[in-house]
């Protein structure tokens, strides 16, 4: 999938099922295995078109995943041919607790998303580009999503992605919430690779998701 080369506008859901639905705007399925029933079992029977970008998002980050088992069901995954992406928190990896899941992940040629979010507010900006640039130490894509409470927050966010893109670091960056909901349309056309939606917006994953259609018509008519 090669996250790193172009944006990607991944479609974010706990159900294969709504692949279909997604492929006339994604470039690929963010499949939550935290929110879904039997998600192993979900991706082996998975006959889409779109590859799949795997996220098990521990509770301690904003997902519903329990530690137990958590990293070794996304190595797991990592068997799955169409999984083409995982995604890792960035503590996870700092603790090296995903060091044998980042050397599978290289071994199998998938990309990794080393991510780090903030569900309070958005760090200073020194901290939003320190969290990134280690992030991208040891992924493909290092991702952060913060909760931004006013127009300061958003040109934080939008100043880190245009600086750090120029210097040849891949990142994805998006603003959480009302006052941070535009950058997920605009951050892309300041270099952030990634952006994330749903198919359907009564099952957003993150607070101030555009529905899927809307998020592709926007960043189409902008770039």
């Amino acid at each position: 999938m090669q996250l790193s080369d172009r944006f990607t506008l991944a479609a974010a859901t706990a159900d294969l099922d709504e692949e279909p639905a997604a492929r006339g705007d994604a470039d690929c399925v963010e499949f939550r295995m935290d929110l879904a029933d039997d998600p192993l079992i979900a991706l082996s029977e998975y006959g889409g078109e779109l590859p799949i970008l795997a996220t098990n998002r521990p509770a301690w980050e904003g997902g519903a995943a329990d530690d137990e088992g958590r990293l070794e069901a996304l190595e797991a995954a990592l068997e799955i041919a169409a999984v083409e992406a995982i995604d890792v928190e960035l503590t996870t990896v700092e603790r090296s607790d995903a060091d044998g899941l980042l050397e599978a992940a290289a071994a199998a040629d998938v990309d990794v998303v080393v991510s780090t979010h903030d569900f309070e507010a958005t760090p200073p900006r020194e901290e939003l580009e320190s969290r990134l640039r280690r992030a991208g130490e040891y992924g493909d894509v290092a991702k952060v999503a913060t909760v931004a409470h006013d127009e300061d927050d958003t040109l934080a966010l939008l100043s880190v992605t245009r600086s750090l893109t120029k210097r040849g670091v891949p990142v994805a960056t998006m603003g959480m919430g009302e006052a941070g909901r535009h950058t997920r349309v605009v951050a892309p056309l300041y270099g952030s690779k990634i952006g994330y939606a749903p198919v359907d917006p009564e099952s957003a994953t993150a607070p101030g998701q555009y529905d899927l259609s809307t998020m592709r018509a926007l960043i189409d008519a902008l770039r």
